[in-house]
Order: structure tokens, then sequence, then C-alpha cells
């Protein structure tokens, strides 16, 4: 059960990247929303219903896991990077897929991770796997609205 978990935290192996193992499992999540989009599976545009019921079960599914390694792997470890893969995709939300989108969303959701204004910092404050995925659920969604200002504007 411990190498499934790994296997869930570390998205794929991509949080044992030794460069930028955030942005690696937001790659990996940029690599699904291609494959969601070519292969018509868990649409996130115009109605994403399913992606986002998806998106919750892995959000749950990360935290529960996170929540068994943590206490191995200490507070947040840089390993755990299922909460970027969720974070990315929920920047994805009621975007039309191109690849300019997927790349905006990419780099503004590693901008709100990354820097954590606007509150972002304080959701670290939760304990455990809650603390670790909702810093990166709120820059998803802080992602999501300045992609579609840009949207509407362009």
């Amino acid at each position: 059960m411990k190498q499934l978990h790994i296997l869930i935290v570390t998205t794929f192996g991509a949080g044992f990247s030794p460069i930028a193992p955030g942005t690696a499992g937001a790659i990996v999540g940029c690599v699904f929303l291609w494959a969601f989009n070519q292969f018509q599976i868990f649409p996130f545009y115009p109605n994403p219903g399913l992606f986002i019921g998806l998106i919750i079960v892995v959000a749950l599914i990360g935290i529960y896991a996170t929540n068994q390694l943590e206490r191995e792997w200490g507070k947040d470890p840089s390993k755990v990077v299922i909460d970027e893969l969720v974070g990315v995709w929920i920047a994805m939300i009621f975007v039309p897929f191109t690849w300019l989108n997927l790349f905006l969303a990419f780099g503004l959701f590693r901008f709100f991770d990354i820097l954590k204004p606007l509150g972002i910092r304080k959701m670290e404050n939760f304990k455990g796997g809650i603390g670790v995925m909702a810093d990166d659920v709120l820059a998803g969604i802080y992602a999501n609205l300045v992609l579609q200002l840009i949207l509407y504007f362009l």
C-alpha cells in the first residue's frame, strides 16, 4: 500500500525530479489534460462536470496518501506533487483546449503557486494533506480566474 501512496503523491514519480519537482508534477498534469482532450475523456470545456468530479476525487486521494507519507517524509515534502497536478487541472476548468491556453494555465498556475500571493501562503497552515493540497487549489483557482479574464478580453 505504501508503494501506491508513493506513486500517487509523486504523480507517477515526477516528484523525484532532482530539478523543480513541482514543475515536473504540473507538467504531468498538462500531459493528462492533453490526453483528456485528445481522447475526448473528462471534458473540461464547455461542460466540465465529470472533470470537476475527477479533480475532487484525485484531490481527496492525494490528501489521504499525503497524510500516510507525511509522518515519514515530514511536512509538505517537495516529493509530493499530486497537488500541482490538481492545481493545473483547476486552472483549465471552463477553458477551451489550445496549446496556448494550456501554456498560459501552466504558467499562471506556477506563478501563483511559487509566489503564493493573496492568501495562498495561509493555506499551508492547514495540517497534513489538506495543507499540502489547499494552497495549490487556491493557486489553480486564481490562475483560472486570470486566464478567464485574458480570454474574455482577447
